[in-house]
């Protein structure tokens, strides 16, 4: 008996055992170079502290973000020829959105990097936590960007949301600055919140989480009681809000934007913006659009009218350029949202193509921004920027270039965002979108225009003596004229030359929607 026991015992384990998923790591090769980047910088300068460059955290990270952009080159020519597919049990997915965005953030992750360096040793702030923070973000984003389950992307969400909420606290002399990490922390857990009850319900509604079983479910059946899924996209789109700062769950934006540290708010408007918009098109384009696409679309119209009409509007009375640009930004949220609206091919590759353009542009204006906030990031009133034009022609005719792609002037990377976004409403027949769109487009033009005149021209309403004393002041670090130069060259290149960025976006978008649908 015993015998028998134990020479049956080899298959008695073979049963038991448990077939975990197989991990393809190339597929994931990105988000490991951005993660580990983070891990080993802060082992590397807990062994040797006091002994590396103070330049060495900011081009570590630059070089991490680099390499993991050059390991999307060999993925997105595996797409190319193999198609999109799925690995780790389906729970991540592996096609040209995912890449894209993951290159988007890249670059914003390069852009913050250089600018941070300068910034911290302005400050007195040195330190190794900061770009840690920042590529672990930029991990947790790569995630979102990536996830084929709900729950993979929830666990992204979080990884993005709990660094982006020690940034914005970290100017540890700057009492606004903790002010915004607090207030971004407790507004964000509601969001967190929203979104996991939605993905709940969901999950109730349909017996899963995965994105492409869910679609194959809704596809092949019909549900009569339906309220259950509703109730769940309604919160999810609640929940996706937040992250992107669409109105009416903006409140927080402002504040955050205004309070964070320069290049900080410049990274949450490029890079954390981009993850959240591609969280929202992954679930409701690719995954409810076919389908349950007449549910979800006038939620998505509303906040998209409601973002640019108040984005415009109050963007144009503030007085600190902070806020501006903060209030600019749900302007511009709410035009990716009208491309969300669209619900199509056309309108998710002129999402894609704005997030990129709209990357360099916030990137430098807030560059801009940081260098003219001199020492302790405070100076950012229409009044400092008096007399730019005069005492430093090149940093404003930089910020000119910059503030005049967002308002969508031609041969401008934002000319072409804005256009393609407002061609992909008009080819759904959304006539009245396009032109609520065109309108705040108009509207947001004299937001940027007042900043251009207290450079350029004077006038007793933009300031006094103070700003044509501080100019001369201004001084550019070596990373933040290189996060200039490159930013300048995107936002131009993209207006100009855009073919290779349309045909990669339009390549992405063929490679999600065959995926999914």
């Amino acid at each position: 008996m015993i015998a028998t026991l134990l020479q049956d015992q080899p298959a008695l384990l073979d049963q038991a055992a448990v077939r975990t998923p197989e991990i393809v790591w190339s597929a994931i090769a990105p988000n490991l170079v951005l993660m580990l980047g983070g891990v080993l910088l802060l082992t590397v300068v807990s062994l040797v502290r006091g002994r590396t460059p103070k330049w060495f955290p900011a081009a570590w990270t630059v070089a991490a973000a680099t390499f993991a952009f050059i390991t999307i080159i060999p993925l997105w020519q595996r797409v190319q020829d193999d198609g999109a597919s799925t690995v780790m049990a389906g729970a991540v997915g592996l096609d040209g959105f995912s890449l894209f965005i993951t290159g988007v953030i890249c670059i914003s992750v390069v852009l913050a990097a250089l600018l941070l360096d300068g910034y911290l040793r302005r400050e007195g702030l040195e330190g190794p936590e900061w770009y840690v923070l920042i590529l672990l973000s930029a991990s947790g984003g790569v995630t979102m960007a990536s996830a084929n389950d709900l729950i993979v992307m929830f666990v992204g969400l979080e990884i993005l949301s709990v660094s982006a909420y020690v940034l914005a606290a970290m100017h540890s002399r700057r009492v606004s600055s903790q002010e915004a990490g607090l207030k971004y922390f407790v507004l964000g857990a509601f969001s967190s919140a929203f979104l996991l009850y939605g993905i709940a319900m969901t999950y109730g509604a349909t017996g899963s989480t995965n994105l492409v079983k869910i679609q194959t479910f809704l596809s092949d059946v019909v549900i009569t009681q339906n309220g259950l899924l509703l109730a769940g996209m309604a919160f999810m789109i609640v929940g996706f809000g937040f992250k992107v700062g669409a109105v009416p769950f903006h409140t927080w934006v402002p504040d955050v934007y205004q309070g964070s540290p320069s290049p900080v708010s410049g990274y949450m408007a490029s890079g954390i913006k981009a993850a959240g918009f591609a969280g929202l098109l992954r679930v409701f384009v690719v995954t409810f659009g076919p389908t349950y696409g007449d549910d979800w679309r006038p939620m998505i119209y509303a906040l998209a009218v409601l973002s640019l009409v108040v984005g415009s509007l109050l963007a144009i009375v503030q007085t600190n350029v902070k806020r501006m640009l903060a209030y600019s930004s749900i302007s511009h949220a709410g035009f990716i949202l009208v491309a969300v609206e669209a619900s199509s091919a056309e309108g998710t590759s002129a999402a894609l193509f704005y997030l990129l353009a709209y990357t360099f542009m916030v990137a430098g204006s807030f560059g801009i921004v940081t260098i003219m906030g001199r020492g302790g990031d405070g100076l950012h009133t229409l009044a400092d920027y008096k007399g730019l034009g005069r005492s430093r022609p090149g940093v404003a005719l930089l910020f000119s270039v910059f503030l005049l792609a967002q308002a969508g002037v031609p041969f401008t990377g934002g000319f072409l965002a804005k256009f393609y976004v407002i061609n992909s409403v008009v080819e759904e027949g959304q006539y009245a979108l396009a032109v609520i769109a065109m309108v705040s487009a108009v509207i947001g033009a004299f937001l940027y225009l007042r900043i251009v005149v207290a450079m350029y021209f004077d006038g007793n309403e933009y300031g006094g003596e103070f700003a044509e004393l501080a100019g001369p002041r201004v001084r550019i670090p070596a990373g933040a004229a290189l996060a200039l130069g490159l930013a300048v060259i995107g936002t131009l290149w993209l207006g100009i030359l855009p073919d290779a960025a349309t045909d990669v976006a339009g390549e992405a978008v063929a490679q999600l929607v065959a995926f999914g649908r």
